[in-house]
């Protein structure tokens, strides 16, 4: 079970305990006051060893500077899109609050603190991406056997309010069409497609069936920092999008001249187009087509809202929608879009109602309840 030895300190007489780790080596404690209190922590640590719930007093002195670091190693399943916002998270946020802090020493108190600082300050997407990069470590280092339980789950977090959809009308976007000039093509496709901005600019001339009038999404061009990444589409699932007719013009018109590996929307350089952010004097051209036609604020992500918007208007049920926009579930697209669906309910009452009065069902009970 272990042995305890006395010893002389400055303080008196103090105990050493002295025990084998599930590893088969040594561990040692000292500062025990009592030989007593020795042996009760040799009991704990032969109880903790049998229910494979061992914490070693030596690794929990790791930081989380360091766990962090192999952590970050091991996201590199993640898309480039994805693991981008992580790193921020980590560089900004949680290494310079915890990078020097043994994962021993961090109490839930102090979690929840600098949550509710870091909500003071920052918006509950920020918060939310920070706190799951350091939830994420320490549950490494419980998985590991560093600390017993994760002092950063069962904190109060900021909840993440879902942005109002924007829904253009036909007329609406024509209008954006207009004021975007030699960029028309591109907003209504995403209009009218629900592609993803990625996926649309990601988009080459071989992705286009004019006779069956798809398109073949297969590919998804994100920008990461300064950079264009290309990889699947989000989930990584492929998915084959109609386009309504009066687009095919437009299109055809986009990949005149072009070989079937060039890209049907690109920059003058026949690269990936990027998102116009203002800089140096300069104006996003769709923040200047958005003013020019009359249209409130939106991202180009609205449009994609818009496309399921009018799907919708013209008897679009769930699972088309859902297919449409390559959502993993029709509950997601639910989810996403309950606004949208509202009217089906009202829809499917009248239906039944004018069903019930067409079988007779109605005549009967209107009879039955006069004579009472």
């Amino acid at each position: 079970m272990g042995s305890i030895h006395p010893y002389d300190s400055s303080a008196g007489t103090r105990y050493r305990a002295t025990y084998r780790k599930p590893d088969h080596s040594q561990g040692t404690k000292r500062g025990f006051k009592t030989k007593r209190d020795a042996q009760l922590f040799l009991a704990s640590v032969e109880v903790s060893k049998a229910r494979g719930e061992f914490v070693d007093a030596t690794a929990a002195r790791s930081t989380v500077g360091t766990l962090g670091v192999e952590w970050l190693k091991a996201q590199s399943h993640l898309k480039p899109s994805s693991l981008r916002p992580v790193e921020i998270a980590w560089r900004l946020h949680v290494e310079p609050v915890w990078g020097k802090r043994a994962v021993g020493s961090i109490r839930h108190s102090e979690v929840q603190t600098w949550v509710t600082d870091l909500t003071g300050i920052r918006g509950a997407t920020t918060v939310l991406r920070a706190y799951g990069v350091l939830a994420s470590i320490l549950d490494t280092a419980v998985k590991d056997r560093r600390v017993s339980v994760n002092v950063a789950r069962g904190v109060n977090l900021p909840r993440k309010v879902s942005k109002e959809h924007v829904y253009l009308s036909h007329d609406q976007v024509a209008a954006l069409a207009e004021a975007s000039g030699e960029r028309a093509g591109l907003v209504l496709l995403l209009a009218y497609t629900g592609l993803r901005w990625g996926e649309a600019i990601g988009l080459q001339v071989k992705d286009l069936d004019m006779l069956r009038r798809r398109i073949n999404v297969t590919r998804n061009a994100v920008e990461v920092g300064a950079h264009i990444e290309v990889g699947t589409p989000k989930s990584h699932t492929r998915r084959s999008v109609p386009f309504p007719a009066f687009l095919a013009p437009l299109l055809a018109q986009q990949c005149e001249g072009k070989s079937r590996d060039d890209l049907v929307f690109a920059d003058k350089y026949g690269q990936h187009l990027k998102r116009t952010r203002v800089s140096e004097g300069t104006r996003s051209w769709f923040l200047t087509a958005l003013s020019t036609a009359g249209l409130p604020k939106m991202t180009f992500h609205d449009l994609r809202h818009t496309a399921a918007s009018l799907a919708v208007s013209v008897g679009a049920n769930v699972k088309a929608v859902q297919r449409m926009l390559g959502h993993a579930s029709a509950a997601m697209t639910l989810d996403t879009y309950a606004d949208l669906f509202d009217d089906d309910l009202n829809a499917v009452a009248d239906r039944l109602n004018d069903a019930a009065t067409f079988s007779g069902v109605v005549k009967p009970l209107s009879n039955g309840h006069s004579r009472g």
